[in-house]
């Protein structure tokens, strides 16, 4: 049977050098708070791997958006880049389940718990980082990001409501929304499309405009309404 860490790496495709960084990566600090005798953990690959995550994507956005000043490049990368976002790319690669806890930490849900998920992430992105150099884990972490939804194709904002739909949903499940268009009608200067957003196989909403793009944004706009509305009541 396979160990998880070989498991994790035929998910992330790398095969390490030195298996035992991916094992680091992997162990919680609260193994070495029961007194295990284990010293190490994860937290120093955390520390490296929060950086490396953070040179990648300004590096993206910087190469992708030359028209774009500091401050939206700033506010593009902090919704890219965050605790919530990275816990969800550890959801997606199973990393719950493949962390290595104490049993106090175990049973009190550490597992699901989006800081430990995000801290998981961000050490097995400083193992790869220091097993096989930063190129490779600049691939590994556009990679990542592109099959999770989050592609760079265009900056989230604060005015992105597809951007901040999919941060709000993999909080919670690791896929992200998809968006179905559904017709488009009228003559080329006056046309208007439709789309739905659906997650998990579920329609969320369904948003109409010029475009297929406005259409996306617009049946966004009524999912976020739609689930905080349904968060009130």
């Amino acid at each position: 049977m396979a160990s998880p860490q070989s498991e994790l790496e035929a998910v992330i495709g790398y095969t390490f050098r030195d298996p035992a960084l991916l094992t680091l990566a992997l162990t919680h600090p609260s193994l070495a708070q029961e007194g295990t005798g284990l010293q190490n953990h994860n937290q120093r690959l955390e520390f490296l791997g929060d950086a490396v995550i953070q040179l990648v994507v300004t590096g993206e956005l910087y190469a992708r958006f030359p028209t774009l000043g500091e401050g939206p490049l700033t506010q593009a990368r902090a919704q890219l880049v965050n605790r919530t976002s990275l816990a969800g790319q550890a959801r997606r690669l199973e990393l719950g389940r493949r962390v290595l806890l104490s049993r106090g930490e175990d049973s009190s849900g550490g597992r699901t718990r989006s800081s430990t998920l995000a801290d998981a992430f961000e050490a097995v992105v400083g193992a790869v980082h220091l097993d096989g150099g930063f190129e490779v884990a600049r691939d590994l972490v556009l990679r990542l990001f592109r099959e999770s939804g989050a592609d760079l194709i265009e900056p989230p904002s604060l005015d992105n409501p597809k951007g901040e739909l999919q941060e709000l949903l993999q909080a919670k499940s690791p896929e992200a929304p998809q968006y179905e268009l559904l017709s488009a009608e009228g003559p080329d200067h006056n046309r208007i499309f439709r789309c739905a957003v659906y997650h998990n196989q579920v329609e969320l909403a369904r948003g109409e405009g010029r475009s297929k793009k406005a259409a996306e944004s617009h049946a966004a706009l009524l999912a976020l309404k739609k689930i905080r509305d349904g968060a009130k009541g």
